[in-house]
């Protein structure tokens, strides 16, 4: 039977190794979606090279998949465009397979934290809409190398929130990360 000392001593051990522990996994969920981040704007150049190489319009449609979105990228197969229509038609066709953030990066969504103000001053707040592409929810880029602008949110387990925007005529991609305890948007 155990001695209300060695009870307190074994709460104050369970204590001390979870408050050390928690710190480690808001940490470690931060660093998750820090690297899903950087890895959409890596797809994200990756298919303004691929326009541009090609030739033709490629774009990233992004489609509601559970509780979060899957994005395949998509090549222009008849010189008008990237198109929802043509797409549903096969004439623009994938070259990528559909994958989705949490396939290579667990507990990651396309996601927004409640309350979360715009990037920019006076700007749009994303009110619970992680892909902020427009009606179609993709982001295309011509053979010239611009593209299409938005902003695509990206949120884990513990709060931690970024966003990666596209500019529309000069097709620069930026990571932001939200600084909760400032309640501002700081690029990467």
């Amino acid at each position: 039977m155990a001695t209300i000392a060695e009870l307190a001593v074994v709460c104050g051990v369970i204590g001390t190794v979870t408050a050390t522990t928690l710190p480690l996994v808001a940490g470690l969920d931060d660093a998750r979606v820090a690297a899903a981040a950087r890895y959409m704007s890596s797809r994200l150049a990756e298919s303004r090279m691929e326009a541009i190489a090609r030739g033709r319009d490629v774009a990233i449609r992004f489609v509601p998949a559970g509780a979060s979105y899957s994005f395949t990228v998509y090549l222009d197969g008849n010189h008008n465009g990237v198109l929802a229509r043509d797409i549903l038609r096969g004439i623009d066709t994938p070259i990528r397979a559909p994958e989705t953030l949490s396939e290579n990066f667990r507990n990651v969504i396309f996601g927004v934290q409640p309350g979360l103000p715009p990037i920019e001053p006076g700007g749009a707040s994303p009110a619970g809409d992680p892909i902020r592409l427009g009606a179609g929810n993709s982001v295309s880029f011509s053979a010239l190398g611009t593209a299409t602008s938005g902003t695509i949110y990206l949120t884990g387990p513990s709060r931690a929130q970024y966003a990666v925007r596209i500019v529309a005529d000069t097709a620069k991609i930026r990571v932001y990360r939200f600084a909760a305890g400032t309640g501002k948007w700081l690029p990467m």
